[in-house]
């Protein structure tokens, strides 16, 4: 299958904030692990107790794990040019991430 121009251009970024010793974490990377297999997407994971996470350490530290879901566009000329992030906390459901992925990658 060949994928159009459209599909190559932007797609959807998530990024798991977490840290160790977090049984909310190892669920929310379970949700994200399953939703992988059926949908296509970026993934990054932070721990934000990790040295240089300090941005992100004083932002979640005691709210892992987070989701954000962003839509990447990529481009060839400049660097990719990311939208702000949609996010989720604590408990989310692979249904609720899907519907941000969906938003994100404009299929609202």
């Amino acid at each position: 299958m060949r994928h159009t121009l459209s599909l190559l251009q932007h797609s959807a970024r998530l990024t798991l904030f977490t840290r160790a010793n977090c049984s909310l974490c190892s669920s929310a990377k379970t949700v994200l692990e399953s939703l992988g297999k059926r949908r296509s997407f970026e993934y990054n994971e932070v721990d934000v107790m990790a040295e240089g996470q300090k941005e992100w350490k004083d932002m979640y530290e005691f709210d892992v794990p987070v989701v954000h879901v962003q839509r990447v566009f990529h481009t060839y000329s400049k660097p990719n040019i990311v939208t702000e992030a949609r996010k989720l906390m604590h408990r989310f459901q692979e249904e609720e991430v899907e519907a941000l992925i969906d938003e994100a990658e404009g299929h609202t």
